[in-house]
């Protein structure tokens, strides 16, 4: 089998079929997202941040792949959920809600913000629902106001020891693009100057390759327990959105020094022992401060798959080549359930199922079916450019 189709045919029959199927609150609106290995809900609260990245994995198939009927009014289903109970008067939103909408925990979390414009800006697209392109718009320039405070009143540090976070113009770099169709062409490019520099001057570590989650205010390493640690995933996810910038600009240095980065985080964060890719590392090689720091989680791997598809598409490198396929095989042997569907979300070091949850309060809808898309087209691309023999070998 191709691996074009592996992807293809896995995100249309298998994983969004499971969503569909299980995922849907038809008494109160938006979706359960805490389903077991079955498809059974075992919790009904709901969190904003994964109805947001639902609505807009289910608007972005019907602008990118199908305009299913189907797909729109689902994607309706979550719009709908958050406009009318996941926002505050001033236009936050709130991290989750019960079955009925309820508010229950305060929005002090801006990537529930981020999602919910990512899902505004994809629907607006999709329906022509002008209200709704107003609300992305304006979602997107309060996140603006939030970025250098985005816990606001619940923010718990003194602030004596002040230090940058990685999140905010990775997700950012990503954002503006989402939002492309709403958003001024000037702010769209303003925001990925800015946030090729930081990602790509402030966080890389230039002597060690590696994405640093903090760093000093002056860009500067700070060794303590945050100023050290390492967070492969997001890194590798940064560096597909640097690709994407990359291929977007024609900027041919930028997208090798993303595929470079990305080679240096796989090699130093990869268990050697198990296999698979640590969910946190200390810079150092400390005791980390999460206990989780060795699980094996299912988007770190999903993130490095679509990261070395991009980066294989573009530069055609052996060596990355050679890491995914290693990924791949770790990721599909481990993670995926074709029994049920879906993909398990968490492993211990060993690779075996911690917990056998499909979804839960921060696994949902969308690394699994974006990752299917991503490697999807960018196999596509491969396989029409690539004279050898790419087929998935069978395992013994």
């Amino acid at each position: 089998m191709k691996f074009s189709n592996l992807y293809k045919s896995t995100l249309l029959e298998d994983v969004i079929l499971f969503w569909e199927n299980y995922s849907i609150d038809k008494d109160f609106g938006g979706y359960f997202t805490c389903i077991d290995r079955y498809g059974k809900v075992y919790d009904e609260d709901k969190f904003m941040w994964l109805q947001g990245r639902q609505a807009w994995t289910f608007s972005m198939l019907y602008n990118q792949v199908e305009p299913k009927q189907k797909w729109l009014e689902i994607a309706k289903h979550g719009i709908d959920f958050i406009k009318d109970k996941g926002m505050t008067e001033e236009g936050n939103f709130y991290f989750s809600a019960s079955k009925k909408g309820e508010p229950l925990i305060q929005p002090y979390n801006i990537f529930s913000d981020c999602f919910a414009a990512m899902a505004f800006s994809q629907y607006a697209v999709a329906s022509g629902d002008e209200s709704v392109k107003q609300l992305a718009i304006k979602t997107y320039f309060n996140i603006l106001k939030k970025q250098n405070n985005p816990k606001g009143i619940y923010e718990k540090s003194t602030g004596n020891r002040p230090l940058k976070s990685f999140a905010l113009p990775m997700i950012l770099s990503n954002l503006v693009i989402e939002l492309e169709d709403v958003l001024d062409k000037d702010e769209i490019e303003k925001t990925i100057d800015n946030s090729i520099y930081e990602i790509m001057e402030i966080f890389l570590d230039k002597e060690s390759g590696l994405i640093y989650e903090f760093v000093k205010q002056d860009g500067s390493l700070e060794d303590s327990f945050n100023g050290r640690l390492l967070n492969p995933g997001h890194g590798i996810e940064a560096m597909w959105f640097m690709i994407d910038i990359g291929i977007r600009r024609n900027d041919i240095a930028l997208i090798n020094k993303a595929t470079d980065t990305i080679i240096s985080i796989l090699e130093y964060s990869w268990d050697k022992q198990f296999g698979g890719v640590f969910y946190f590392m200390d810079a150092k090689g400390k005791p980390p401060q999460q206990l989780e720091w060795d699980q094996k989680l299912w988007w770190v791997h999903l993130e490095s798959l679509v990261a070395l598809s991009k980066a294989f598409a573009q530069t055609k490198r052996k060596d990355v080549w050679n890491w995914y396929e290693k990924v791949h095989d770790y990721s599909w042997k481990h993670f995926s359930d074709p029994k049920n569907g879906e993909w398990f979300g968490y492993l211990n070091r060993q690779g075996e199922v911690l917990l056998d949850l499909k979804g839960g309060k921060w696994k949902g809808c969308f690394h699994v079916p974006r990752a299917m898309y991503q490697c999807w087209k960018s196999f596509e691309k491969i396989e029409s450019t690539t004279h050898k023999n790419l087929n998935i070998k069978k395992r013994t």
